[in-house]
């Protein structure tokens, strides 16, 4: 007598559900794996497990020390960005309290030049987070009716990162990435069309000071026949990055007015020329092209220090997920034990800084070193390889690195 196949939650057999799964001592039918999923959903949502209240928070030195282990250096931003977090923790907890004392969040905008851990930071700090966490870029953002995305996109990737769930969505946290690339063009209010300027930075008013927002459920542009799903944004966290390219100018120029007087000289040599972002100010922000009520909304400005050699070279080698340990590790998937010379990753840190890339740069010139023997290497058999400092710089100049370093130049 043939053995008969069903479902062993419901009962019902193969020919009686859509799909059945088959495993070792059972089976299970398509809507059963449905529900199943739905019960992990709401185990996941409920307070014990992190979706309602947050017990056990992690303190602002438990975040910092958690970032430490990823991101060399910049430990202003680190305790800026740790505390505001853990404010933010607080805040889901105990914004209505009976005392009728109403906890308001601090935003926050970080600025420092290309390639010194912006979005590293915001992506690190995504890994511990008991809340939904969306990373955005503000480059495709426009005003609304024109090409290109509308700033409530923004919280369309937030309610994707909740799986669609709009109460934990509200307890998020969006870091928005390039906000300097919205600044109007001018200091000046322009009577003419700015679709991705000051436009840009009026829609995200709405969403920064805390306001029931319509967003398209899928994302992208919205139509008068979609469904919109409203989503409170008043316990929604915002930070907000960007390189402000050009702006250690305008605070140069600030700080040059203010030094009139008798301790004129002696204020001039107080002033640290090689790090003018330490002096950032709001001013300077709306000089660059921010708008007032855009900065009234990020309360907290804190600045990335440029990287200088010793910190790039750290980079290289000491976070967890540095890049020689990836490379490493890549190699060691293939049986293969990589090593390379010091004087390799001196010369790499040399060349960053020369052409003035960053960290970003350390990952690209260590790809031009690496990409022939990562082509050979697996063909080989070999159980060990060295990098050679004299194998590192003939690649690094086969490469033509000289084109990089004038295209660095001219931004």
């Amino acid at each position: 007598m043939a053995k008969i196949t069903k479902c062993s939650f419901c009962g019902r057999r193969e020919g009686e559900v859509n799909l059945l799964i088959y495993g070792i001592d059972g089976y299970i039918c398509d809507e059963c794996a449905e529900q199943a999923m739905e019960i992990i959903k709401e185990t996941r949502k409920s307070p014990k497990n992190g979706g309602g209240e947050l017990k056990n928070l992690p303190k602002p030195k438990e975040i910092k020390a958690y970032l430490d282990q990823y991101v060399i250096g910049q430990d202003a931003a680190k305790v800026a960005l740790s505390v505001a977090v853990y404010n933010h923790y607080k805040r889901l907890n105990h914004w209505e309290d009976a005392d009728g004392v109403e906890l308001e969040k601090s935003n926050i905008i970080m600025v420092g030049s290309t390639g010194t851990g912006k979005t590293l930071l915001a992506r690190t700090i995504a890994k511990m987070l008991l809340v939904p966490f969306a990373i955005v870029d503000a480059t495709v953002l426009t005003e609304a009716g024109y090409v290109g995305e509308d700033v409530e996109s923004l919280l369309a990737r937030l309610l994707q990162a909740a799986d669609g769930d709009v109460k934990l969505a509200e307890k998020g946290i969006v870091f928005i990435d390039e906000i300097d690339k919205i600044a109007r063009k001018g200091d000046n209010p322009s009577i003419t069309r700015d679709v991705s300027g000051e436009g840009v930075q009026q829609g995200l008013l709405k969403l920064l000071e805390g306001s029931v927002v319509n967003v398209p459920p899928q994302g992208g542009r919205k139509h008068p026949e979609q469904q919109f799903i409203a989503v409170d944004t008043r316990n929604i966290l915002f930070i907000c990055g960007g390189a402000f390219d050009g702006i250690e100018k305008r605070i140069a120029q600030r700080l040059n007015t203010h030094v009139v007087g008798f301790d004129a000289a002696r204020n001039v040599a107080k002033i640290d020329k090689s790090n003018m972002m330490q002096y950032i100010a709001p001013m300077d922000l709306k000089s660059f092209g921010l708008i007032p009520e855009i900065i009234g909304r990020l309360p907290i400005l804190t600045h990335l220090e440029p990287l200088d050699r010793k910190a790039l070279r750290s980079i290289l080698t000491e976070p967890k997920n540095s890049i020689v340990k990836q490379y490493i590790k890549m190699f060691a998937i293939d049986g293969v034990k990589l090593t390379f010379e010091e004087a390799v990753l001196d010369y790499v840190v040399d060349k960053a800084v020369e052409f003035g890339l960053g960290a970003r740069g350390l990952r690209s010139l260590i790809e031009v070193v690496m990409m022939k023997p990562m082509f050979e290497v697996p063909s080989t058999g070999v159980t060990e390889y060295v990098v050679t400092l004299e194998f590192a710089r003939q690649q690094v100049e086969n490469a033509n690195m000289a084109v990089l370093k004038e295209s660095t130049e001219d931004k």
